[in-house]
């Protein structure tokens, strides 16, 4: 349960940033049967798939190193998952916020590949 809130917290402290940087939210928790989309936002024509990523310590690498390979798989079936349902493809990337305790958030762009 504490986790599930601490989630929800950086969820809504990443999103909040974004949106001062000029990204539109356009759904949260945006679930399917290949996992969770963190935050999905609009960056002018760009469509965002955002995973936020919370460490409160940097023993084994920080929050954006956590994003390992398996989860980047997951995120990109998601996405697809996601895109299947639009009736127009718009370009799309990957970003990750990574949150650690109450520093500045690090909002890594293009975070990895895209739906290639």
């Amino acid at each position: 349960m504490l986790k599930s809130l601490l989630g929800e917290s950086a969820e809504s402290r990443a999103a909040a940033f974004l949106q001062a940087q000029g990204l539109r939210l356009v759904t949260r928790n945006w679930r399917c049967r290949f996992g969770e989309i963190d935050l999905v936002m609009q960056d002018g024509a760009t469509l965002v798939f955002v995973e936020v990523r919370l460490r409160s310590r940097s023993d084994f690498g920080g929050a954006a190193a956590s994003v390992t390979p398996a989860k980047q798989k997951r995120l990109l079936a998601a996405a697809r998952q996601y895109l299947a349902a639009l009736r127009t493809l718009p370009p799309c990337r990957f970003d990750v916020v990574a949150l650690s305790g109450n520093g500045a958030p690090e909002w890594i762009r293009n975070a990895f590949d895209d739906m290639g």
